[in-house]
């Protein structure tokens, strides 16, 4: 692809990268921006931009609020809709063998906006498990899969994630102040992997690895009460998670580069 992608840059295929880059832009500023603000982001001029986001206005990609600020369209809502039931069936068979592995439930989250959305999920069988059904969004900065996408992004987009978020208490452990988070995403980024101990839910603990290099911020993680997660040794945990996130990684890559 990349081959006929520089033979075109005059052409239509430039447009549409620049389409893309400026949605991602406006989806890592929290969905809303002025266009002084995405000239200064993605270098392109303003005419340039002006031209792009009135398209994407027309086609319901964008949309321009009152304040004349741009905001991100609800078409794109269907799109990432069937694009997360896309990536939960390539996730599944990766999640059927942790949770075999371990016995407890395992899910893929992907960081959207300031919230992480979890988009696949295998239960354990265990009568008393954890109930994060897919579909259910929450706070970053209070779940190990939002910990462990977060350990992979720049300080300073962290600190902007999070000042925007509120980082609000959910019980008396989770992580409220943006110097200890960095200092926890400094520790994850040591050992490999992030937990959440009780800092979402009361008794329930999570382990969580992102997925290395993966198009978007993404991560997999098994959950379940904190009697039976506390006995599990993270030697031979860790390992597993992130012997299958490599793999559920190298298969998205694929995917995206359109092999």
């Amino acid at each position: 692809m990349t081959g006929p992608r520089r033979a075109n840059q005059g052409g239509g295929v430039q447009s549409i990268e620049r389409a893309f880059d400026l949605l991602e832009l406006m989806a890592d500023a929290g969905g809303e921006v002025a266009l002084s603000e995405l000239a200064e982001t993605s270098g392109l001029p303003l005419p340039t931009i002006h031209r792009i986001m009135r398209t994407l206005v027309s086609s319901g990609y964008a949309r321009q609020q009152p304040s004349r600020r741009y905001s991100l369209g609800p078409r794109l809502i269907r799109l990432g809709d069937t694009a997360s039931r896309s990536l939960g069936s390539w996730a599944r068979p990766y999640l059927a063998e942790l949770t075999e592995a371990t016995g407890e439930t395992s899910n893929l989250a992907v960081l959207d906006g300031d919230q992480v959305v979890y988009v696949a999920q295998v239960p354990s069988q265990h009568s008393m498990r954890m109930f994060t059904e897919v579909g259910r969004r929450v706070d970053a900065h209070a779940t190990a899969v939002g910990k462990a996408v977060l350990a992979d992004l720049a300080a300073d987009s962290v600190a902007t994630l999070l000042e925007r978020s509120g980082m609000r208490a959910q019980t008396e452990r989770t992580i409220t102040s943006v110097s200890a988070m960095q200092d926890e995403l400094a520790r994850i980024r040591e050992q490999g992997y992030a937990v959440d101990d009780g800092e979402r839910e009361v008794g329930v603990r999570c382990y969580a690895v992102a997925l290395p290099s993966a198009p978007a911020g993404a991560a997999i993680s098994i959950s379940g009460p904190e009697g039976r997660m506390t006995r599990m040794s993270t030697e031979t945990l860790v390992p597993l998670m992130q012997r299958l996130a490599e793999k559920l990684a190298a298969e998205l890559r694929t995917a995206s580069h359109g092999a």
